[in-house]
């Protein structure tokens, strides 16, 4: 019971690496919110997940949908110990200069300017406090791109320098910010990352990855816990590759 009586918000939590953080935590004390874009899938989530669980639609890359986000949050829990900015979406593989500025805009919203909309939201209520941990959901490619996942890269690349320097300026207020920068694993973006799946792409994929596995949520849960935990009150300004040795 690492996190016990503790508040957290997953982002993206209706799914994927989200889902299984939201898991963890609950398993390990804490009340979640699961706010996701595809609110259906929130409430299923939350009435799944049972006791101490919490739905909520959200846009996050939508100023207003992220402060309503943060209301509900504060007013259903009293306060927010931990925030995990864990939705992200990617564009399929092409060449730098033949993404569409459609599909650039949309990378950077959701997973740039949501982290700059949360700590909107969010950072000054735990600076009030004294405490909070917030958990960056980043990447390998921001650490070690692929080619033709270029402005994707760029944006989880973006992430780690945005945690580090959260962390610096937030440390002496008592809030902690690191990463967590899975390979890619079994979630919704898999066949994005690849093109296509197949066995032959997949293989190729997989020969990359030292430990020969694809992440899975219960490895980023695990990795979120002990980073969102007291456990890890010394800890701040990590990227912490949880990449079965990808970047080595």
């Amino acid at each position: 019971m690492r996190l016990q009586g503790k508040t957290a918000i997953v982002t993206g939590g209706a799914s994927g690496f989200g889902a299984g953080i939201a898991r963890k935590f609950l398993s390990e004390g804490a009340h979640v919110m699961i706010a996701d874009i595809n609110g259906d899938a929130a409430d299923e989530m939350a009435a799944q997940l049972g006791v101490g669980a919490l739905s909520q639609q959200v846009d996050v890359s939508d100023r207003s949908s992220v402060q309503i986000m943060a209301d509900t949050a504060l007013k259903e829990f009293g306060h927010l110990d931990i925030l995990v900015n864990n939705a992200g979406v990617t564009h399929l593989p092409t060449p730098l200069e033949d993404v569409s500025e459609a599909d650039f805009d949309r990378v950077f919203a959701v997973n740039m300017k949501s982290v700059y909309l949360t700590a909107r939201a969010l950072i000054p209520h735990m600076k009030s406090r004294a405490a909070g941990a917030v958990l960056n959901v980043a990447s390998t490619a921001g650490l070690s791109p692929r080619p033709d996942l270029n402005w994707y890269n760029a944006s989880k690349g973006w992430m780690i320098t945005a945690t580090k320097t959260m962390a610096v300026e937030l440390a002496p207020a008592g809030v902690r910010v690191n990463a967590i920068c899975p390979v890619a694993g079994e979630t919704p973006l898999l066949k994005s990352f690849m093109g296509e799946d197949t066995p032959e792409i997949r293989a190729r994929f997989l020969s990359t990855i030292p430990l020969g596995r694809f992440s899975t949520p219960e490895d980023m849960a695990n990795a979120a816990c002990f980073l969102c935990s007291d456990e890890a009150s010394m800890i701040t300004g990590t990227a912490l590759e949880v990449d079965g040795g990808r970047c080595i």
